[in-house]
């Protein structure tokens, strides 16, 4: 990659190849999943990633991205050869090893760029590990690859180099159409050009300037892209260079003796073989640019800018409680007022569902991922496992997304290592052979539920407990302990069952990482086992983070905020109903179980006049499987708020482990902390 081109910093272009190749890569990968499941490689495959590989070569031309491109030839030169030779009997699962080992590359390259560093990864190992395998299943060590169009027969394989003769020489206008809605027309056109250029003697299109000029994609939209060709190549092989481009809809290529007098001029004054680029003044003149006529249904946004989008619509909502409950509208008679603010309060509402709804993607985006890591594992593992994925409907926040990716890979991971028995245990315990893995998705009351179940051996409550005796992590007696607290030990740091260490796990480190990145979004995660049946890795997070729905409580001068989602009841108690333990902690029985009380003033010292327990509220809340009750002066109300992340020099000293997960600007202006009930709970419990 030429550091010094100002090309490949052109921002829109350089978002746009990465999106684009991102996205490529996982329909590769998908593919190439079904591949190895179904065993067979059908013509359609083949077709579909030559395709896609052709297009990351072009496209990583086009952005001066030098070993991504030469890897991507390799590739396409491999499935050049498999496509036109349709008798080959190649190893699926060979092609298929060669083919991700080459996507994994891209995509730790692509990774840097995205982080702003230069792609410098060395592919020629990769490049001639390919090279190799094509000589093996071609049977010639030095066969070179020189492709011609779909419907000649290619047996001999020549490298590039022959001079073109003059008399050979066509003119072509070509007029090309995208389809509707794809977007950037005019990097997508100048796609069709970077593909076109090597093979022409004089190349111009229409419109003019396909980078800067603002109108021209609405005009590309309205009017389709027109281009002016001398070239070698027959009709065939420009429409099949053209067709390269992924949202190509139609091509119309139309052969002259001649072009118009007026691009005969421009050629006279640029005489170099290159992208040479005229608009004729008449084409302006007859036909103004202006918006497309068709409606534009689905559009790309920079999450940066939705991101921006859900700070100001959190900022409305402050501004609309500070308005709302202005104390210099206190005893005044205002209906007019306070139908304006109803009314105010329904369109924010409505604004804010828009924006949350903009934010939604599918759960998709994370399990689809998955098939590749069971694939991976089962073959290095030696285990035959399938992954079995549902509701990957199911919609989550943008930024949620981005938080459980990894979390879930490692549990995947781990039940596949740890869970998964081998294939000849599976049988002598009269389980099927092939091992089963499932990923579950499914929205429940304000969040989501995710669940990784496996068909393992389950987990054994002795031995965890053992392990936790042994390296001094038990927090309560053995005895004390419910089934869900000991498989809950799993996630303390340092702790693991594994006898011995792997490439995938048994260094103790992992899940605690796995359970505080769920914790970050305000997720829970907790485990249900049944020993030789399986496991069920339960997690539960929020829709979204930005804006909750919470419960105003005060204490002393202070009001804090519990999400409304973590609440079961609050109740009023009677002091006869107050019981203290031996340790002197207070508890209480609410239909037959009894949980601890805490009370707000004491864990954040707080001067209150409220300290009898009759004169407060009790409300009781939970975090996963577990219930504590909170005690507070009194009930203030239901109110959305918008979550704030607490200024830095406040963050090294409080964490969610002291029960503060954020803060919120209430209606009068003052800072009401939000509490974390996950970790309140952590820390009585």
């Amino acid at each position: 990659m030429d550091e010094g081109n100002s090309f490949f910093t052109n921002e829109p272009m350089l978002e746009m190849y990465i999106f684009e190749t991102s996205n490529l890569i996982e329909q590769l990968e998908e593919i190439l999943m079904k591949v190895e499941e179904s065993e067979r490689l059908s013509e359609d495959e083949i077709n579909e990633i030559f395709r896609i590989m052709h297009t990351i070569k072009g496209s990583s031309a086009m952005m001066m991205i030098s070993n991504i491109t030469k890897l991507a030839h390799s590739m396409e030169d491999l499935f050049y050869y498999v496509r036109e030779n349709k008798n080959l009997e190649a190893d699926v699962s060979k092609l298929s090893s060669k083919t991700l080992e080459s996507l994994d590359f891209i995509k730790a390259e692509i990774s840097k760029i995205k982080d702003g560093i230069m792609a410098d990864g060395d592919e020629n190992e990769l490049v001639e590990d390919i090279k190799e395998y094509l000589g093996l299943i071609s049977g010639d060590k030095s066969i070179e690859i020189k492709r011609e169009p779909n419907n000649k027969k290619q047996r001999y394989y020549i490298s590039p180099g022959s001079t073109i003769k003059e008399e050979t020489m066509r003119k072509f206008i070509v007029k090309v159409t995208f389809e509707k809605d794809c977007q950037m027309e005019n990097i997508r056109a100048y796609t069709v050009i970077h593909n076109l250029k090597d093979s022409c003697k004089e190349l111009f299109h229409l419109p003019k300037d396909l980078i800067e000029d603002a109108n021209c994609t609405n005009y590309i939209v309205l009017n389709g892209f027109v281009i002016y060709i001398t070239t070698p190549k027959t009709k065939e092989e420009i429409k099949e260079l053209i067709e390269m481009e992924v949202f190509v809809k139609t091509i119309d290529i139309e052969a002259v003796e001649e072009f118009d007098e007026n691009i005969l001029e421009v050629q006279e004054e640029n005489k170099k073989v290159d992208v040479r680029i005229y608009v004729p003044e008449t084409a302006v003149q007859e036909k103004e640019i202006t918006a497309p006529s068709m409606k534009q249904n689905i559009i790309s946004v920079n999450v940066n800018r939705l991101d921006k989008l859900m700070d100001m619509v959190g900022e409305i909502v402050i501004t609309e409680s500070m308005v709302i409950k202005n104390k210099d509208l206190e005893g005044l008679s205002l209906d007019s007022f306070n139908k304006a603010a109803i009314q105010l309060r329904k369109l924010t509402d409505e604004l804010q569902d828009i924006v949350m709804a903009i934010r939604m993607v599918p759960i998709s985006l994370v399990f689809t991922k998955m098939h590749r890591v069971v694939r991976d594992m089962s073959k290095k593992l030696g285990k035959e496992v399938e992954l079995e994925i549902i509701g990957e409907e199911t919609e989550v926040d943008k930024n949620i997304i981005d938080n459980i990716s990894d979390p879930i890979m490692h549990l995947i991971r781990n039940c596949m290592d740890h869970g998964i028995e081998e294939n000849d245990e599976r049988v002598d315990k009269g389980k099927q052979r092939k091992g089963r893995v499932m990923l579950e998705a499914k929205n429940t009351s304000g969040e989501v539920v995710i669940k990784v179940i496996d068909d393992g051996k389950g987990l054994d409550k002795q031995k965890i407990l053992s392990k936790a005796r042994k390296n001094g992590i038990l927090t309560k007696d053995e005895s004390d302990m419910t089934e869900r607290e000991i498989f809950g030990l799993i996630f303390v740091p340092g702790f693991s069952t594994k006898e011995e260490v792997t490439e995938f796990s048994g260094r103790g480190v992992g899940m605690d990482v796995v359970k505080k990145n769920i914790e970050k979004v305000g997720g829970s995660v907790f485990i249900e086992s049944v020993f030789d049946i399986g496991t069920t890795i339960n997690i539960k997070i929020p829709l979204t983070l930005a804006i909750v729905d919470g419960m105003e409580v005060s204490v002393g001068s202070s009001v804090y905020t519990i999400p409304i989602m973590s609440i079961k009841e609050s109740f009023k108690m009677k002091r006869e109903e107050l019981i203290i333990d031996t340790s002197g902690n207070e508890m209480v029985m609410v239909r037959g179980n009894c949980y601890p009380i805490m009370r707000l003033h004491e864990l954040f010292k707080v001067e209150t006049k409220n300290t009898n327990i009759e004169d407060g509220i009790i409300v009781m809340v939970e975090a996963g499987d577990r219930i504590i009750c909170l005690y507070a002066d009194a009930l203030l109300g239901e109110q959305q708020v918008v979550v704030k992340p607490l200024p830095p020099y406040l963050s090294r000293y409080i964490t969610k482990e002291c029960g503060i997960a954020g803060c919120t600007i209430l209606g009068d202006g003052n800072i009401s902390l939000i509490l974390d009930t996950a970790g309140i709970i952590n820390g009585v419990i």
